[in-house]
């Protein structure tokens, strides 16, 4: 039966090391050995400070390196971001300077190779380096996600898609959250990360997992060989049933949702701020075009924040927005609310909005 560990930690590195230490000990000490290649894959979404609480801190990946290095195993710290290069988000992220003097190797995920994540997906391009390591140390930052609510394990392995690959697979799922959270589930099955440590010590609440969040502090680390008994986990400190989390849904309906026993005392949360999840179509097909165009939460611009810099526009898989002099603009025709924009914008200038049809339709659907 999957164990998930919960332990309290602030980022006091004499309290974070060994924290960490004893949750790799406990999970990977026997296969990590001089001369393995350990991937370590953190959140690495774009370039951001450790105060904003969008990245996996950079003193967590330090503490898995320096076991790594104890062990005499060769750590290597990979990732594909969604914005920015990947220099800057280690230099804007703290992680070069945490990482200083450490024999540790920085890879962005570039080479794919084709694996067959089976039906109805098929053979899809994946990162190499994630599947070729002797050890994957999956380090995810919790997250709230406009999306798919939470990013957690089985989420932050999305980044093994490498590149623009990502909001291609967005496209494909179109406005099916069932369809992406298949695609994350089946991600994760093939990859299968050695272990899970999840860095919820500053967490972000809202409307994340970019800049629109809130930083929240949880001072909470969470570990397990199955990610999807941790996620299961933190929906159960949130209060949340476990199919409320749509990775969740799908891993029950497929059968892969395992029983797991909790070691450690976990929190109970009440007050976390989660996204509003609304179906984003139902009803006859008919009508979805309609319904996604007028009734569905829609992407829309904070024109005082917006600098008109284009990256929402360049990572948009629907190509529905246009940057234009002092703002960008959406073409909700061809929007498919993948809220991939609001993830990615670098100044946190968008965010959902309900339509007031929308408001007036779950009003109707209440009474």
């Amino acid at each position: 039966m999957p164990r998930v560990v919960v332990k309290t930690s602030s980022y006091d590195y004499k309290q974070l090391k060994p924290n960490i230490h004893s949750l790799l000990e406990e999970f990977v000490g026997s296969a990590v050995s001089p001369g393995k290649v350990i991937v370590i894959k953190p959140n690495f979404l774009a370039p951001a400070t450790p105060e904003s609480a969008i990245l996996t801190n950079p003193f967590v990946v330090r503490a898995v390196v320096e076991y790594v290095l104890e062990k005499g195993a060769k750590p290597v710290i990979a990732d594909s971001q969604a914005v920015g290069s990947f220099s800057r988000i280690l230099k804007t992220g703290g992680f070069a300077t945490a990482l200083e003097g450490l024999d540790v190797e920085f890879r962005e995920f570039r080479r794919s190779v084709l694996v067959d994540i089976g039906e109805p997906f098929g053979k899809i391009e994946m990162a190499a380096d994630a599947l070729e390591a002797d050890v994957l140390i999956n380090l995810p930052k919790l997250k709230t996600h406009c999306q798919m609510l939470l990013t957690l394990g089985v989420k932050n392995l999305f980044g093994c898609i490498v590149g623009l690959r990502k909001p291609e697979w967005h496209l494909r799922a179109g406005v099916d959250r069932d369809m992406f959270a298949r695609l994350l589930v089946q991600i994760y099955a093939v990859v299968k990360p050695s272990v899970t440590i999840l860095d919820g010590i500053l967490a972000m609440q809202g409307q994340g997992p970019g800049r629109s969040g809130k930083p929240r502090e949880l001072n909470v680390l969470m570990a397990s060989d199955n990610a999807l008994a941790l996620d299961m986990a933190v929906c159960r400190m949130f209060g949340l049933g476990p199919d409320e989390l749509p990775t969740n849904r799908m891993a029950s309906k497929m059968g892969l949702v395992p029983e797991y026993h909790i070691e450690g005392q976990l929190p109970q949360i009440d007050d976390f701020r989660l996204p509003l999840m609304i179906p984003l179509v139902f009803g006859p097909r008919r009508f979805h075009k309609f319904l996604r165009k007028y009734v569905t939460q829609r992407p829309v611009v904070k024109a005082a924040l917006c600098r008109s810099c284009g990256e929402c526009s360049k990572y948009c898989p629907a190509k529905a927005i246009t940057p234009e002099k002092n703002c960008v603009v959406f073409d909700y025709d061809k929007c498919i609310r993948c809220y991939c924009c609001i993830e990615v914008c670098p100044h946190g200038a968008l965010e959902t909005k309900d339509t007031l049809a929308g408001k007036a339709f779950r009003k109707m659907f209440k009474s």
